[in-house]
């Protein structure tokens, strides 16, 4: 699916709604463009589910574009879109083609930034250079320092009205689609029905043109509490560590590996899948 297909993607018009899920690794991006999504995100928020960090603040464009080939290399159907860390495009629209390139050479069909109307000119500049953006509002993780937290934005009538403002800012610059994160049901709802171009919404309610959520929280991966908007569709955490229990009492009691395990000595040189 290319950016030119997404951006028609409007429930208004009788489209189905988006799918995205994140992913990290080609295994990630195989099971999920298996499972039929339209997009995948490699997204900042693997500082957090895979590195460990407590924030998206720790990544370098060298550890995205390494994620991106990873999801790359599984040759996914469904269209391959990264995320520019910090502060990756933040000095300005040379910056930001130079970061955003090396996405796209890694695997990327386009790339997702954060922020509105002070993101206009780097937006222009990565088109400019013929690579497609996705734009992102609301909570915006790689703003927690100054948000003071991971906290629901656009809360009051002016705040609202200003992400409406940063939203069509963003599409007259030329975004194909924009997320919506952490903003009342409302405010999703309102900004998705003015806009031409799909919204994806993250904890921004059921009205949204999309939705995405992270790989590892959707299936019970997660290490800590997940979010409100979140909801588990599998508990892979408990199978996993039940499955890795099985296999240490089966080493510690000689019962792996069995003979049926193991090699003989009849057929020397024999393939190891024999």
């Amino acid at each position: 699916m290319n950016t030119q297909e997404i951006r028609t993607r409007k429930r208004s018009r009788g489209a189905d709604p988006l799918v995205v899920v994140t992913a990290y690794d080609v295994a990630g991006a195989h099971f999920a463009d298996a499972a039929g999504v339209d997009m995948v995100l490699v997204g900042d928020s693997l500082a957090n589910v895979v590195l460990g960090h407590s924030d998206t603040l720790h990544l370098s464009v060298d550890d995205m574009a390494r994620h991106v080939a990873a999801v790359a290399a599984a040759r996914p159907r469904a269209h391959v879109v990264a995320d520019l860390p910090w502060p990756s495009y933040h000095e300005g629209p040379a910056q930001a083609v130079r970061s955003a390139a090396q996405l796209v050479r890694a695997g990327a069909e386009s790339v997702k930034l954060e922020g509105g109307t002070k993101r206009a000119e780097v937006v222009r500049a990565l088109l400019d250079a013929e690579i497609p953006v996705m734009g992102h509002l609301g909570l915006t993780p790689q703003s927690v320092l100054a948000m003071g937290g991971y906290r629901v934005q656009a809360r009051s009538d002016d705040a609202a009205r200003t992400l409406l403002e940063d939203a069509l800012v963003l599409q007259e610059s030329g975004v194909y689609a924009v997320v919506l994160e952490g903003v009342p049901t409302t405010v999703g709802r309102s900004v998705t029905e003015v806009l031409d171009i799909p919204t994806i919404g993250i904890g921004a309610g059921p009205d949204t043109d999309g939705q995405v959520l992270v790989f590892h929280d959707l299936l019970g991966l997660s290490l800590g509490r997940p979010a409100k908007f979140v909801r588990q569709y599998a508990d892979l955490g408990t199978a996993i560590t039940e499955a890795i229990g099985h296999y240490a009492t089966d080493v510690r009691s000689g019962q792996f590996p069995s003979p049926a395990e193991s090699y003989g000595d009849s057929s020397p040189g024999s393939p190891a899948s024999e």
